[in-house]
């Protein structure tokens, strides 16, 4: 004798759980003096700005310190490892330039003050004149980048997208410079 099947039970309807907050989406109509900043980033706009306004810092003491060795490498191995120190400066240089136009975007004020830089930079200024210390100072300098700058994503995360995204092009061009220090690391002698 053959078994009847009961009926599969209907599982019940899901409800849709995830809802945008209306009431953020009202103030953000409201509130327009705040530009881009808007109910979601409350809180949190001061530490990113803080974040931003130390890599910054050190973004131009970077700049700074690959000036310095550009204009005073001096060895066989200097002119195109000089030459590569400006473009480095200049990269950096622009790396700052858009941190400044995001802490501007957030409300803040960009933060260019020569007392404190190298109190809130990560990096070190080196004025050695030794080709090889150079690229040395240069390539901690840039590890020191990388490492600021992976924290900074892990940290900022989901809460702002635009700054994440900026910080995360920047870390790319980090990393790509301390490949290259890494590599005249083992080309150019003592």
């Amino acid at each position: 004798m053959a078994t009847k099947k009961a009926p599969a039970k209907k599982a019940p309807a899901k409800t849709n759980t995830i809802k945008l907050d209306e009431a953020a989406i009202d103030k953000a109509r409201k509130s327009l003096d705040d530009g881009p900043v808007t109910p979601s980033l409350e809180g949190h706009t001061e530490a990113i700005i803080r974040l931003l306004n130390d890599s910054l810092a050190t973004e131009l003491v970077c700049v700074m310190r690959y000036r310095r060795h550009h204009f005073t490498a001096r060895g066989l191995e200097s002119p195109a490892i000089a030459a590569e120190f400006m473009v480095h400066a200049n990269s950096e240089l622009g790396h700052a330039d858009r941190i400044a136009e995001r802490i501007v975007q957030l409300g803040g004020e960009p933060d260019y003050n020569p007392d404190t830089l190298l109190e809130r930079s990560h990096a070190d200024y080196n004025d050695s004149l030794s080709l090889k210390a150079m690229i040395e100072s240069n390539l901690i300098a840039e590890r020191i980048a990388v490492e600021t700058y992976r924290q900074m994503v892990r940290l900022i995360g989901d809460i702002d997208p635009t700054t994440k995204r900026l910080i995360e092009s920047i870390l790319a061009d980090e990393e790509e410079h301390a490949d290259e220090l890494s590599d005249w690391m083992t080309r150019v002698k003592a």
